[in-house]
């Protein structure tokens, strides 16, 4: 993959809320070596977020959350997803401050070491985010209960399950949501080389 040249031409607001959308022309070059003619998108963009999985390497044990997903609700399946712990960010923040943030917030757990599990752009066709996805070891002895902030309406539940069974889960589409489904599979991959090291 290499490198090519594109230029925004012009960017016309089409919505301004808690997120934002935007009417966009564009020109790219051309894997042939010349120029596209003007292509016109309209982006959603959700700026930047944060992902983390917590994982007791010691009973190979995943915590996932699961909350009301309003938007998913149009959709034929239900609106309640496993997920991970997840958050944007805001002025100011890393990727991993967030992470730490939400997983207090969502899950209870204060992490310490957080491990960089790749990153995500869950539908680069139309949305302009990038999730940054991290897996934290961490014990996740008496993890569990109802949490979340009440001024964001978070009804979050907690789940501690074995990661065979996660992947499972995966694997038969209990488990769909992007930033859930990658962090699991790059620790399926991975967790050998970390206990390897000394996680």
């Amino acid at each position: 993959m290499t490198a090519r040249r594109h230029r925004i031409e012009a960017r016309e607001p089409i919505w301004r809320g808690h997120f934002r959308a935007d009417r966009i022309t564009m020109r790219h070059e051309t894997f042939a070596g010349g120029e596209s003619g003007p292509l016109v998108l309209e982006v959603f963009d959700l700026g930047e977020a944060s992902c983390v999985l917590p994982w007791d390497p010691a009973g190979d044990l995943v915590l996932l959350i699961e909350q009301f997903r309003g938007a998913v609700a149009t959709l034929s399946e239900t609106p309640w997803l496993l997920e991970t712990v997840a958050g944007d960010l805001g002025p100011g923040e890393t990727p991993e401050s967030v992470a730490r943030r939400e997983a207090l917030e969502e899950a209870g757990l204060t992490l310490d070491r957080l491990i960089p599990a790749g990153a995500i752009l869950p539908c680069p066709g139309a949305v302009a985010t990038r999730v940054h996805a991290f897996v934290a070891p961490c014990s996740l002895s008496g993890a569990g209960g109802i949490h979340g902030l009440a001024q964001e309406g978070e009804d979050i539940l907690v789940h501690v399950l074995p990661l065979g069974e996660a992947l499972a889960m995966v694997d038969d589409g209990r488990i769909q949501a992007s930033h859930a489904t990658i962090p699991l599979l790059w620790l399926a991959r991975h967790r050998e080389r970390l206990r390897a090291e000394g996680v």
